[in-house]
């Protein structure tokens, strides 16, 4: 009667042997092997989106750095302009500095003193 135990567990060990490592296993080992496509669950796992999100980000980043080198640059050749003299203001700071009150006696065109009053 032992041995007839003996032989339905050898039986049942070889069945569970078959069960776990047989040819149909097998298949299951190489369908998870198969390199198989990521499933995209939502936006955050497609790397084509991160990458267009990624591209999106940096021009918006340039084009605002861009923006401001421009306003930067704009009021720099502005203030440069404010405060540098120009020409004609430099003939007319020398015009000022010289005697007016004296009549060109040349100029005949220049008004009088009004002498009759006294």
């Amino acid at each position: 009667m032992g041995r007839i135990i003996v032989l339905l567990l050898l039986v049942a060990a070889v069945y569970l042997v078959w069960r776990a490592f047989g040819p149909q296993s097998w298949k299951r080992a190489m369908l998870f092997d198969a390199p198989q496509e990521p499933l995209i669950k939502g936006p955050d796992d497609d790397e084509e989106f991160l990458w267009e999100l990624e591209k999106r980000q940096f021009k918006q980043r340039r084009a605002k750095e861009e923006a401001q080198r421009q306003e930067e640059e704009r009021i720099r050749r502005a203030q440069a302009r404010y405060n540098r003299p120009s020409p004609t203001d430099t003939t007319a700071a020398a015009d000022n500095n010289s005697d007016d009150t004296k009549p060109a006696a040349s100029d005949k065109n220049s008004p009088r003193p009004d002498t009759s009053d006294t």
